[in-house]
């Protein structure tokens, strides 16, 4: 569970079932062995879903490290990590964030998520001097503020066109960061995960990730399948959804698309359930009772009922 350290920074709790590229995991091993010198800096970049987030909370779970989490994308103005004015008491006060809290305490992860979504790109202009070798700033509002030894700062982002709302991070920015690249798991290495972490079968599994490599090589669908999707797939197949349900409700793309899709993956290989639409009540009282019945097999008085309040 996680371990709380003060009234706002934890110890995040480790994943079991966690798995990263030996490559990964050794860049991540000297990343470890550095922060003993002094703090760093480190980018992760990679496609959406492919465990970037994921991979921060795990470092900071696995060296009992303090974890803090800060959205980019909501950052209009300069300084906007480190606090604002605002209104208490009838008096205009300083309100400090928990950034500033987080780069003073000793050993914490710090995550930018998303770095290259600031809603303005100036919004990160304070963030040079902390990441650069000074490691501290000054503001009028807190003073001094120095980066504690063994903070690790861990910046990811997905870059492209297929992400609105992203800017190209500034080179001089970039320049401060070591760089780590990640990509979606292997097929096996991801049966393993759906399987633990959602309790499917090895067969639903196998069934997921077959359907998955076909939706990733199909040009016309304008989406990205990641681990993280598979795992929603596989959490509706768990409780009882079949797999035409659940990838329809956990793959956001063209709905004609993927009907035509899954259906001629119907037809090939016949493991995609299709299932019949039916309509039935829904109220707090047939769910007491736990049953429901067709809206065909309703009373006289109860489909008058229905058809009054439609």
């Amino acid at each position: 569970m996680e371990k709380k350290i003060d009234n706002m920074l934890f110890i995040p709790e480790e994943d079991p079932y966690y798995y990263a590229s030996s490559n990964v995991l050794g860049t991540i091993d000297k990343i470890e062995k550095l922060s003993k010198r002094h703090p760093v800096n480190v980018l992760i970049a990679g496609k959406q879903g492919c465990g970037k987030s994921s991979l921060v909370k795990q470092y900071a779970a696995v060296h009992r490290r303090p974890l803090a989490t800060f959205q980019v994308g909501i950052l209009s103005e300069p300084g906007q990590l480190f606090g604002e004015y605002a209104l208490e008491g009838g008096e205009t006060k300083y309100k400090q964030f928990l950034f500033p809290q987080a780069l003073q305490t000793p050993n914490c992860v710090i995550h930018l998520e998303e770095i290259n979504r600031p809603e303005h790109p100036k919004a990160l202009n304070m963030l040079f001097s902390i990441l650069s070798d000074d490691r501290q700033v000054w503001m009028d509002e807190l003073g001094l503020l120095k980066v504690a030894p063994g903070v690790v700062f861990f910046a990811t982002l997905n870059e492209g066109d297929e992400f609105i709302g992203t800017e190209l991070l500034d080179a001089a920015l970039r320049d401060r960061f070591y760089l780590m690249l990640m990509d979606y798991l292997p097929n096996e290495v991801e049966r393993e995960i759906l399987i633990n972490k959602t309790g499917i079968t090895g067969k639903q599994a196998d069934d997921i990730i077959d359907i998955a490599n076909a939706l990733r090589s199909n040009p016309t669908l304008l989406t990205e399948i990641s681990t993280r999707t598979t795992l929603m797939i596989a959490e509706m197949v768990s409780v009882g959804a079949t797999l035409a349900e659940a990838i329809s409700n956990s793959v956001q793309t063209n709905k004609e698309a993927l009907e035509s899709l899954l259906i001629s993956l119907h037809m090939e290989k016949g493991y995609l359930e299709m299932g019949e639409t039916e309509y039935l009540l829904y109220t707090r009282d047939v769910l007491l009772k736990g049953e429901s019945r067709p809206l065909a097999e309703n009373p006289p008085e109860e489909k008058m009922a229905c058809s009054q309040h439609a």
